[in-house]
């Protein structure tokens, strides 16, 4: 019975059926209110000098419009075989950056991402002002993937400092940028000589060799030793890195960085990066298990070797808990296994498809290697300075090539002013290294393929400041000091026994790269004759 100042329900009403209506109506009003509020901020954001860019919707911000539905439409051309798979995340960036400026902005849900498109703005950001600019971003999926360990995603800071320079220093005592690693990158050409001369005149994909060799001289700095190509584990793991690779920017993937979960899906591309993750780890903790139980304090046979002594110095002397441990030496392994193979690999396949479409540039090599070198004696490090058109002609393609074009993203660790424009801490910062390589105000016709642009009138090497293929500042790729020894001994050693060419009628290859992590020529066959 209701009470005489109750509301009598009316007639055929159930009392209370209102009340989910009202709840939900309730919840809606609280939803658009807050995304009114979000998009609101957003906008607020545009107005506090931040740099320009296109205007943030509600909740995406410029994910919905800007990067899912482009980049899945690319998926969808790659997965069609079209040309329009020629597009990558890179080029569209810089045509943004023709509407708004060389540094621009825009927003994926909240996070503000700045984009930097000339030498200016990097070299300011990375170099003047490296100790904000120096951090790395908290994405989930390199958080997952890495646990932000290692030397390539691990925040800066002192761990990461001590990290570093450990690394490098004890690559250095293993030939790093040193004669004495030479013999090492000569002895692995001879295997690749040898399974390039078992194809005869029949067109085959270099792919597979050069991918191998350039991750045998990793394994030889790191591991202590090398695989034979025929090896299945080997060959197994560098198959699912490349697949990994390939799939990290998948369009799916893209939004474990939205909803971390999507991450433990049980199918599609979810599963298989997992399962990828999951073989690779188990690849690398069995090599240091063999190093762990094999080592001899009195005679360190490589990285790993070292990195467990000095780890186990590190606890006696500060009888606590250090940096230095087995899980940490397994992510920066992973760094120099994985960065190091895939960038040296992706160069080197970009100069064999350059010398290929463009045979007088080749012959030209041929010709320097014939005057410096000869036909019979090896390459060495000393014959660089003797031979500036080789060098130029490595420099040129990695210009065109740029095979990290956005680097690896850095982020701001406190509030700071660049050119003129308010960039938050916590700003998720990319520079656009392929714009800048692109760039019509430093490099007359950049779009051309072009070797004599790193020469002088007397055909010596010119030394350029814009030219940044490893990137500047104090995230500088550590490995750069290896990559061009590699990329040098191995195109020289390469030239001197074959002349490459693409097979007889086939159509000319893409020459603007499949964009995953760094930028790979699309699958190529080449035939070769021994010179």
């Amino acid at each position: 019975m209701s009470s005489p100042g109750d509301p009598c329900p009316a007639a055929g009403e159930q009392p209370g059926a209102g009340l989910p209506v009202q709840a939900a109506g309730g919840a809606l009003l609280l939803g658009g209110l807050a995304v009114l509020l979000g998009w609101v901020w957003l906008r607020w954001q545009r107005a506090c000098g931040i740099p320009p860019g296109p205007a943030p919707r509600p909740l995406v911000g410029n994910l919905g419009h800007l990067l899912v539905p482009r980049f899945l439409r690319l998926q969808f051309w790659l997965d069609s075989g079209s040309q329009a798979a020629t597009v990558g995340r890179h080029v569209h960036l810089a045509r943004l950056a023709a509407v708004y400026g060389n540094v621009f902005s825009f927003f994926i849900g909240h996070r503000l991402v700045v984009v930097l498109s000339d030498f200016h703005s990097v070299r300011e950001a990375l170099v003047q002002q490296a100790e904000v600019f120096s951090d790395r971003p908290r994405l989930p999926l390199i958080s997952i993937l890495t646990k932000e360990k290692g030397i390539v995603f691990a925040h800066y800071g002192p761990i990461w400092k001590q990290q570093r320079k450990f690394s490098h220093s004890t690559l250095r005592h293993f030939g790093l940028g040193k004669l004495s690693l030479e013999p090492k990158i000569i002895e692995e050409f001879k295997y690749v000589k040898e399974e390039m001369q078992k194809h005869g005149d029949a067109p085959f994909s270099p792919f597979p060799v050069i991918s191998n060799a350039v991750s045998n001289i990793i394994c030889s700095l790191c591991f202590g030793q090398r695989f034979d190509y025929t090896n299945r584990e080997f060959k197994k793991v560098l198959d699912f890195m490349a697949r990994g690779l390939e799939i990290c920017l998948h369009g799916h993937l893209f939004l474990i960085n939205v909803c971390p979960w999507f991450y433990y899906l049980p199918f599609g591309p979810f599963k298989e990066l997992r399962q990828i993750e999951r073989d690779i780890t188990r690849f690398l903790k069995n090599i240091v298990k063999e190093h762990q139980e094999s080592l001899d304090a009195s005679n360190p046979q490589d990285f790993i070797d070292m990195y467990l002594l000095h780890s186990e110095e590190e606890r006696k002397a500060s009888n606590s808990s250090t940096s230095f441990d087995e899980d940490y030496l397994f992510y920066i392994i992973g760094d120099l296994f994985v960065a190091g193979t895939d960038t040296t690999t992706n160069s080197l396949l970009w100069c064999l498809l350059y010398m290929s479409v463009n045979p007088d540039v080749q012959k030209k090599v041929h010709e320097e290697i014939e005057r410096v070198i000869g036909c019979d004696r090896v390459p060495s490090l000393t014959d660089k300075a003797h031979m500036p058109y080789t060098e130029a002609t490595i420099m040129e393609v990695q210009r065109l090539s740029m095979v990290v074009p956005l680097a690896i993203p850095h982020m701001t660790s406190e509030k700071t002013v660049l050119q003129g424009y308010t960039i938050p801490k916590g700003t998720i910062v990319l520079p656009n290294l392929w714009a800048i390589h692109r760039d019509p105000a430093i490099w007359e016709k950049p779009d051309d393929f072009c070797p004599n642009r790193f020469l002088d009138e007397q055909g010596r090497l010119l030394k350029r400041e814009t030219f940044i293929p490893f990137g500047i500042g104090k995230r500088v790729c550590m490995g750069e000091q290896l990559a061009k020894m590699e990329l040098f001994l191995m195109f020289v050693s390469l030239m001197q026994s074959f002349t490459f060419a693409l097979p007889e009628g086939s159509e000319k290859p893409i020459m603007t790269g499949r964009f995953g992590l760094t930028l790979a020529p699309h699958p190529f066959n080449v035939t070769v004759s021994k010179r």
